[in-house]
């Protein structure tokens, strides 16, 4: 019931080794920083050359770094880059205006990284995946191939395993995500108000985690509302369905629908008619 394979399709997944050997999903949080260490093979220090704002537009493509004879059509749902009127499949493309803080990272194939996202490493970028305009990805992150860091939208110490989509005002912190969709202004919460480690309880049974900071773990198929928030230590199980503005807490076996409870005063609402 938590382990790793009851939240998420691992099967050909580039992260599955971080849950090698773990009893319970959560441990692989600790894993990251060793997993980093031992897996990050850093592609972008010739486009940084030192510096931390990318001042010109520049293309990752087979190993090597293009600095001219391109084009970028944007006139598509992804921007494209061109050579001789021809695609270059596989590309990446970081903007001018992107933030690379340091070395440390890794950008896969055919992804975007636009103006002022800010990438702090060690951190690995899979392929096929948007960094958008205004994204702060903080340092000990995986995230994986198909996936969404979008606008203001904040990770650290978290894993997204692929397919993964925060396209908006998002905070992902201490946390893995399986193929979800994030809906705006999302919050998944990784610091307890008191100072102690993060405990879950579920059917009377309580699972110390040994963890401080915790955020969530959001499995294959779960869709959070606009505005929702969860609690330290929440785990939702597939196909969970957080509403808008709603707060979830605990455990949350598949397929549940966490709704938000809302009290109308009708006699009110009729007197302002």
């Amino acid at each position: 019931m938590l382990k790793a394979v009851d939240f998420f399709d691992l099967e050909q997944n580039r992260f599955a080794d971080l849950f090698n050997g773990t009893e319970f999903v959560w441990e692989a949080l600790s894993r990251i920083k060793p997993y980093l260490k031992e897996n990050l093979q850093p592609n972008v220090k010739e486009l940084r050359h030192g510096d931390t704002v990318i001042a010109k537009t520049f293309i990752l493509y087979d190993g090597k770094v293009i600095k001219a004879g391109f084009q970028i059509d944007n006139s598509g749902k992804k921007p494209l880059v061109l050579v001789d009127g021809n695609e270059l499949k596989g590309a990446s493309i970081v903007f001018a205006g992107a933030f690379l803080m340091d070395d440390q990272i890794f950008i896969g194939k055919n992804t975007v990284i636009e103006p002022a996202a800010l990438i702090r490493g060690p951190a690995i970028i899979g392929n096929g995946t948007e960094v958008r305009q205004g994204a702060y990805i903080r340092g000990d992150v995986l995230v994986g191939d198909d996936c969404v860091v979008g606008h203001t939208t904040e990770m650290k110490s978290s894993v997204m395993l692929g397919g993964s989509k925060a396209g908006h005002f998002a905070y992902i912190g201490d946390s893995i995500l399986g193929q979800v969709n994030l809906g705006a202004g999302t919050k998944l919460a990784n610091l307890k108000m008191i100072d102690s480690k993060v405990s879950i309880t579920i059917d009377d049974q309580v699972y110390q985690t040994g963890l401080r900071k915790f955020g969530a773990i959001l499995a294959d198929g779960v869709e959070t509302g606009c505005n929702s928030v969860t609690t330290p230590g929440t785990l939702l199980g597939k196909n969970v369905l957080l509403y808008p503005n709603g707060t979830a807490r605990g455990y949350y076996p598949p397929s549940t629908v966490v709704k938000v409870k809302q009290e109308h005063d009708l006699h009110k609402l009729k007197n302002r008619a």
